[in-house]
């Protein structure tokens, strides 16, 4: 009799996990306590995948061998502590669909510049010739692309919420991008409850496995010297000179150094500019050397690479002003990026979901940068409280269109208007790509 496999939530993650649940001959049925979008419920008919919505039907789930649980599930929700109660395996999808590949995985993640990282480190592979598949967080869940491809490589990006539920899998590649305070509602607010789960990156691996990380993260660092790491160990910098292998930068050059090979960049080739975009791109160079990719394909590949759409996107300029989306910043971290980026005065459209932030960081960056602030959410006290004297002119909308409006307003030739929210989406949005989107609407109607 085959194994009972249950799923929570429908999204990307659950549906994916589905499909390879019923490829892999497991009893598949699908719970998800909201409403499934369409077009996943067209996924899991056609598949003759059993599901319920609106609600999770205890005898029916409970009868589970195993449980995968979608990422955006809470960990101490009842239902979840009912299925440990009785036994049952809670796994993330990532843990599931490692099961059923042998292919190297270069597995990425950090509180900011993991979708870049991803993206860009997938574009080297592909520019090389490499049979590599893209997804995790961004793109098709890692579950969907192993029920569909036969990949020789994946490129995964993975939040804290898929390393939670990780066990037995492991990354080949590590990248640890940086750690700073994001979702700490989901880590009772406990700061190094979040950083172990980004530690979970490493778990498993041997030494024949690698770990890429950046030097100049305190909080890396720190927990490194507390951390047994069997891996080989890659860093990078761009504020010191790293002694063995791993990249650093030396005036305007970055410096690869992965035995027996040696080769530098100019920074002005790169097609991503920013502080930011350097470690992104020194860290997706050492993963391509470490897979022996030639250093001519890495240097052509970071030159001609397109960014991810709603980071750092150029909309368009009117009457002198640039309109740029940077909707996926939905935390205070990846904001400080995109303001220390900005050379010019800046309109900033902030705010959404407060997930614990701490806006201090800003404050300095905004002192100095910030000609205006808009508020863009149903609840701005705590933006409002933090930057109140800090910037002259705040203003308050919970609509796109007007946000826009009133930064044409306040702006003037040779400012930019800057949608970095600091904050999820969802009081007004259905998520960061959607609030992009709307922007770029705005934008058009101006």
């Amino acid at each position: 009799m085959a194994k009972r496999l249950v799923i929570l939530g429908a999204g990307e993650s659950g549906v994916g996990a589905a499909l390879l649940g019923k490829k892999q001959g497991f009893d598949v049925f699908v719970s998800d306590f909201g409403n499934i979008k369409k077009k996943y419920k067209d996924v899991l008919s056609q598949a003759e995948i059993k599901f319920e919505e609106g609600g999770h039907t205890t005898h029916l789930i409970l009868d589970a061998d195993e449980v995968i649980k979608s990422p955006g599930i809470p960990d101490d929700i009842p239902i979840i502590r009912q299925f440990r109660q009785a036994g049952i395996d809670v796994i993330s999808e990532i843990e599931f669909a490692g099961r059923y590949t042998n292919a190297k995985k270069v597995c990425i993640t950090g509180s900011n510049g993991k979708t870049t990282t991803a993206l860009l480190t997938h574009h080297i592979l592909i520019k090389a010739g490499l049979n590599a598949g893209l997804g995790g967080n961004v793109g098709k869940s890692f579950a969907w692309l192993v029920s569909e491809h036969d990949f020789d490589y994946y490129v995964l990006e993975i939040s804290s919420f898929q390393l939670d539920g990780m066990y037995r899998f492991k990354a080949d590649i590590a990248v640890l991008m940086n750690i700073t305070p994001d979702h700490l509602d989901r880590y009772d607010y406990d700061f190094h409850k979040y950083t172990g789960s980004k530690f979970r990156i490493i778990r498993n691996q041997t030494e024949e496995d690698a770990f890429i990380f950046c030097m100049d993260d305190p909080v890396i660092m720190e927990n490194i010297g507390k951390s047994q790491i069997r891996s080989r160990l890659y860093p990078f910098s761009i504020k010191r000179t790293v002694e063995n292998e791993g990249a650093y930068l030396d005036g305007n050059k970055i410096n690869i150094n992965i035995e027996p090979k040696f080769y530098k960049m100019t920074l002005e080739n790169l097609a991503l500019q920013g502080k930011h975009n350097i470690y992104n791109s020194m860290a997706a160079s050492i993963a391509a050397r470490i897979l022996d990719i030639r250093k001519d394909v890495i240097k052509e590949s970071l030159s001609d690479f397109k960014n991810v759409e709603h980071r750092l996107e150029f909309v368009a300029r009117i009457h002198g002003i640039d309109l740029i989306n940077d909707s996926k910043a939905t935390n205070v971290n990846s904001t400080w990026y995109a303001l220390e980026s900005m050379n010019s005065p800046v309109v900033w459209i902030a705010g959404g979901i407060d997930k614990g932030n701490d806006y201090s960081i800003l404050k300095e960056l905004v002192r100095t940068k910030v000609k205006a602030i808009i508020c863009l959410g149903k609840d701005n006290k705590k933006l409002l409280n933090s930057f109140k004297g800090v910037v002259n002119t705040i203003a308050e909308t919970t609509s796109m269109d007007e946000a826009v409006s009133l930064g044409m307003n306040f702006g003037k030739k040779d400012d930019v208007i800057l949608l970095s929210p600091a904050c999820a989406s969802f009081d007004l949005f259905e998520n960061y790509e959607e609030r992009g989107k709307k922007f770029k609407e705005a934008v058009r109607k101006l």
